[in-house]
């Protein structure tokens, strides 16, 4: 990668691993659903009527924003208010990585080298390291959910690359008009009427920077960023980088919310940054998919 190219990459995995406290600190004032709604109703208006609607089919917008929005962030924030901490989430979340370098090899027929392989192996050995090492601190369910968020991450990459979008930005933008109104009818069909009634008063300053936040620099920012990186290079060169995302993450979660790891996750952490450093070296390709 080029080096602008790379400092960008970190910027991005610093804004969105500081993103899940921030995003646990809104999630103590609003509903998770409704709480992402109006995420991404930000997002989308009122940018909608200024940035002109990128050259992709239709059908790749509403399935982006449906991906990202309601497969994605919904069950991330669900995970976070069932219990998951936000340090555990930007981890899980990192499952993505894996899911993304498969679907490169499975659709893009993209070779992964021996370095690659080794990463991918200290990464699962840190990222699982972690969870064993913390039972007892979410639900299960909680788990599923940002798991399965993942493996959204994952497929919304492989959009971003088969859609051959080059507006980045307008279609961040214009994908986000998708999911508000989903969000919506499940938070209603889930909880009734109570979470928009109570919203109003739940507008405080915090959760008024937690949605800023989430809208400008999470989404914004970091998908214009990212989408931009995997347009520029192959999903299996851009994945390992959002491995940082955690490193962020518990970072923050220590200065924000005063979680800090203990002895064996820094251990786990190390390994981690390990996976990255490896990943990123070139090799040759060992792995490729068989026409």
């Amino acid at each position: 990668m080029k080096n602008t190219h790379l400092l960008l990459a970190l910027l991005v995995t610093a804004v969105w691993g500081l993103n899940f406290p921030i995003t646990k600190l809104g999630l103590a004032e609003i509903n998770p659903l409704l709480l992402t709604a109006l995420r991404f109703t930000l997002a989308a208006l009122p940018w909608v009527f200024f940035v002109e609607r990128p050259n992709v089919a239709f059908h790749w917008l509403a399935a982006y924003g449906l991906i990202f929005g309601v497969a994605m962030w919904a069950l991330i924030n669900l995970g976070i208010a069932l219990g998951v901490p936000p340090g555990s989430a930007s981890l899980l979340i990192q499952f993505s990585a894996f899911f993304t370098l498969g679907w490169g090899v499975l659709l893009f027929r993209e070779g992964l080298s021996l370095p690659q392989l080794i990463s991918v192996v200290l990464a699962a050995s840190g990222l699982a390291g972690i969870l064993l090492g913390s039972p007892g601190k979410a639900t299960t369910l909680g788990f599923v959910l940002v798991m399965i968020s993942a493996m959204a991450w994952s497929i919304g990459n492989i959009i971003i690359k088969v859609s051959r979008v080059r507006e980045i930005f307008a279609f961040v933008v214009w994908a986000s008009l998708f999911a508000p109104i989903p969000l919506m009818l499940l938070t209603w069909l889930l909880h009734g009427s109570a979470p928009f009634v109570a919203l109003p008063g739940q507008l405080s300053g915090v959760a008024l920077f937690s949605l800023a936040f989430q809208v400008y620099g999470a989404t914004h920012f970091c998908y214009w960023g990212w989408n931009l990186l995997l347009r520029e290079y192959p999903v299996s060169r851009v994945a390992p980088l959002s491995l940082l995302i955690p490193v962020f993450g518990i970072l923050s979660s220590m200065f924000i919310l005063g979680q800090y790891p203990s002895t064996s996750e820094w251990g786990c952490i190390g390994l981690i940054l390990l996976a990255l450093a490896v990943g990123v070296k070139k090799g040759r390709n060992l792995l490729v998919r068989v026409a």
